[in-house]
């Protein structure tokens, strides 16, 4: 059988295992568990109230009127489309565009009959296959050889299940896995064809609803290419919008759209990433190998950053310098203080002017949040050279400075609460002290769960110009959305 190659991110963070169906709620995880090895077949899908519906919504236009100016999608009215060898309809259009994400669920299987994946999924699911076929395009479903390790939160039952398909005896049936550890066996990858085959035993992991990314339908494609290259191609990001794409989306990217626009055959690669809500220069190369020359630049520290923050409050003129809790998790928390294995944060900021607060039409526009900062007269445009890329750097540091960005419906809310209730902010200025770790450990995990929250499309901030080998390669994105 053959499977793709890519080596995707590890499936346990708070997965559970997949003799169930696991149904994630958008703020707090996992929910009860519903039996899966013999009621599969009752499933429903909560998105789709049934397999008609579902039809009318594929072969219906999109009334929002989201199109990809860039590339020819067929007609989704159109009935004549064209199917592969195994019956399938080819993937010739993207799903309907919704105006919001539907709340996330990931289902986790272990194949009972082997058979082509979308079979097995759909029947599994209660999908309909032209669904499964999109989230196989959308890069949406992963599969591992052999069931991955339960976590501590698993059920008896669930344990049961991994110790019965991981049992050696069992294992060593299966010639897929010769000559392979169990570790190297439970490694993920994505599923990139509707007909592969999955044998018995093997692990699914289904994100049913993707991230979406529906204002790639709205872009100009064209008009956001700065420059043009053998070796790569320099992109103005619009915000709202996935550089290389989301765990469960590679559709819906820049990389993605910006092939398209050009008319390349070969896909254009992600050298380095912005935030989903910032615009401005990104670089995509256009082979394997410039890829890794590109990402040899950035560790030689070859590679120069401007950014504009467009910043609530003014900004000290210098270098700003945070450490940033090392965990995987938003929004990101930064200290003034040094603390021992923290991620040392440094930006240079160049300039501060006060202009005014953005205009209510263009915050209307590019869908501002209002985050209740109390003066809105004035706004401070800041240029900043980024020392250190981390995750929400520039964000996060600004915020720490209670100057947070414009429209960071992730990080001003939390600027807001510190200064209403200074020392709320377990790492802030004023924080308290506390007794023992677990008490602050705790603070943490509630100021974490109180501010989490996206910004919907786009924020004060803007990749302005980035440059490289001394300036011999220099870029700048065009003027950012807030003048």
């Amino acid at each position: 059988m053959t499977f793709a190659t890519a080596s995707l991110t590890p499936i346990f963070t708070n997965c559970l295992i997949a003799s169930r169906i696991w149904t994630p709620n958008w703020r707090n995880g996992f929910v009860s568990p519903v039996t899966l090895l013999h009621t599969l077949a009752s499933s429903r899908s909560r998105l789709l109230k049934n397999k008609n519906h579902y039809q009318d919504l594929v072969f219906s236009s999109c009334s929002r009127g989201f199109r990809c100016q860039s590339t020819a999608l067929s007609d989704v009215n159109s009935t004549s489309h064209t199917v592969s060898s195994n019956g399938h309809l080819m993937y010739g259009r993207l799903l309907p565009c919704p105006l919001q994400n539907s709340p996330p669920r990931v289902e986790h299987l272990v194949v009972t009959k082997e058979g082509p994946v979308l079979d097995y999924i759909s029947k599994a699911l209660d999908l309909p296959p032209l669904y499964v076929e999109d989230l196989i395009q959308f890069g949406a479903v992963y599969y591992a050889l052999v069931c991955p390790k339960p976590p501590p939160t698993a059920t008896a039952e669930q344990i049961k299940v991994y110790e019965e398909v991981t049992d050696p005896s069992v294992l060593r049936k299966r010639t897929s896995i010769k000559g392979k550890t169990v570790r190297e066996a439970q490694k993920t990858f994505r599923i990139t064809r509707a007909d592969e085959i999955v044998e018995t035993g093997t692990y699914l992991r289904v994100h049913v609803h993707p991230k979406r990314f529906p204002r790639c339908y709205e872009i100009d494609w064209k008009s956001r290419i700065i420059a043009v290259t053998d070796d790569y191609v320099i992109l103005d990001k619009p915000a709202g919008t996935s550089v290389g794409g989301t765990t469960d989306n590679i559709e819906e990217s820049c990389a993605t759209f910006a092939t398209r626009a050009l008319g390349f055959s070969a896909p254009l690669q992600t050298t380095h990433q912005i935030d989903n809500c910032t615009e401005g220069c990104v670089v995509l190369a256009r082979s394997k190998e410039y890829c890794s020359v590109f990402h040899g630049k950035i560790r030689e520290k070859k590679v120069k950053k401007l950014y504009l923050a467009l910043a609530a409050a003014p900004v000290p003129i210098g270098i700003l310098t945070h450490y940033m809790r090392p965990i995987n998790m938003a929004p990101r928390l930064v200290s003034e203080d040094f603390v021992k294995g923290w991620y040392l944060c440094q930006l240079e900021v160049l300039e501060c002017k006060k202009v005014a607060w953005p205009r209510s039409e263009i915050e209307s526009t590019y869908n501002i949040e209002d985050c209740g900062w109390p003066l809105k007269d004035f706004a401070y445009e800041c240029q900043i050279n980024l020392l250190t890329g981390r995750t929400h750097q520039i964000r996060a540091q600004l915020a720490a400075c209670s100057a947070p960005v414009v429209g960071d419906a992730m990080y001003m809310p939390a600027a807001i609460a510190e200064m209403v209730s200074p020392g709320s902010n377990p790492l802030g200025k004023n924080k308290k002290k506390y007794t023992n770790e677990n008490d602050k450990s705790l603070a943490i995990d509630e100021w974490i769960a109180q501010h989490g929250k996206e910004p919907s499309v786009a924020i004060g901030l803007q990749a302005c110009q980035i440059s490289w080998d001394d300036g011999e390669h220099c870029y700048e994105a065009r003027s950012p959305w807030w003048r």
